[in-house]
């Protein structure tokens, strides 16, 4: 499978171990990975903030930039939204650009989503010698129906699929004093957490 991989704004600014992490992952499922180097954000700050106009300009560029591809993959279930529920939403009153934005939907996947439902991963080699607790984030759960797939493969810190909420709960761990390390579910399952400070971990 020729996939993209939407990297995310978070990811790229933030923790950029988290795309490298999802493309190992994905290399080990048997795909062609790319990282299509004219992406940018998916426009959810702008459609989150009422913002239509400059969310379906970023989204025209979005549709542009992952033609082509057999499916678009991202580290987050909020940006896969985004691309699956939100675009066709966008474009609901554009018959010319609707067509582009459904299929885009189609082709879109928060990628441990797509790492089990797509791909059959049932497991991986890598092991986390700790206790963990896994944060269903919003946009995954109830967007995307993502919960069973990451604790299938965890199965095989505080984990979670979405760097936005983990920056979130990592602040609020430090500001009560909390020495819970906060990493994202990507790292861990492709043996990469111990090369990589806890999200949130002072530089």
């Amino acid at each position: 499978m020729h996939v993209a991989l939407f990297v995310t704004c978070l990811v790229d600014f933030f923790r950029p171990t988290i795309g490298f992490a999802a493309v190992k992952l994905l290399e080990a499922a048997g795909c062609t990975v790319e990282v299509p180097r004219a992406q940018t954000c998916c426009g959810q700050p702008a459609y989150n903030s009422g913002d239509r106009a400059d969310a379906k300009a970023i989204a025209l560029q979005v549709l542009d930039t992952f033609e082509g591809y057999d499916h678009v993959v991202a580290p987050s279930g909020s940006c896969a939204g985004m691309l699956r529920v939100h675009y066709p939403e966008l474009f609901a009153d554009d018959p010319v650009v609707l067509p582009r934005a459904q299929q885009l939907a189609t082709r879109s996947w928060e990628l441990i989503s797509f790492l089990v439902d797509v791909c059959g991963m049932r497991g991986v080699s890598a092991r986390w010698d700790r206790a963990v607790t896994y944060h269903d984030a919003c946009s995954g759960l109830r967007e995307l129906g993502v919960k069973d797939q990451p604790r299938r493969l965890l199965a095989s810190a505080v984990l979670a699929g979405d760097l936005g909420c983990l920056l979130n709960i990592a602040g609020k761990l430090r500001r009560h004093g909390k020495r819970i390390e906060v990493r994202h579910v990507v790292e861990v399952l492709a043996g990469m957490a111990e090369h990589a400070p806890p999200i949130g971990a002072p530089r």
